[in-house]
């Protein structure tokens, strides 16, 4: 599977370097801030009011589809202090965190697992922050 570009606003970009570079990450969370980075790499970093409503933005919550299973999950991205798995808030450093990360609607991609590599496609974005202050009066 072919890895594009992906989408993530300016701020967010800034904020998760800083993370990455400078973070007090604990060895757990120092292997997925290397995961992140190569996301970041790749990411084309835009203005929040120009990001697309249907994009994996931080604070997003997104519906995906396991291609493999069929089973279908929610997760909110968060900040890793914000993760609470049994809320459905999932860590950026998470395999699976940072993996969706700047992904949108109707995307598919790749996800390390235990197991292997998980094949997950974006089914929806159903709240998006940037999105939502664009429709605030």
């Amino acid at each position: 599977m072919k890895k594009r570009n992906i989408i993530i606003t300016a701020s967010d970009h800034a904020r998760l370097s800083d993370m990455v570079v400078f973070g007090n990450l604990s060895r757990r969370e120092r292997g997925g801030a290397n995961a992140l980075a190569t996301e970041l790499e790749r990411a084309d970093t835009i203005a929040p009011d120009e990001v697309p409503p249907d994009v994996i933005t931080m604070n997003s919550r997104a519906e995906l589809l396991d291609l493999e299973t069929g089973e279908r999950m929610e997760f909110t991205l968060v900040f890793p202090g914000e993760a609470e798995v049994a809320e459905g808030k999932i860590s950026v450093l998470a395999p699976v965190g940072a993996s969706m990360l700047g992904y949108r609607v109707g995307d598919s991609f790749e996800s390390p697992a235990p197991y292997g590599t998980r094949r997950l496609k974006v089914i929806a974005v159903t709240f998006q922050p940037e999105a939502a202050l664009a429709l605030a009066p």
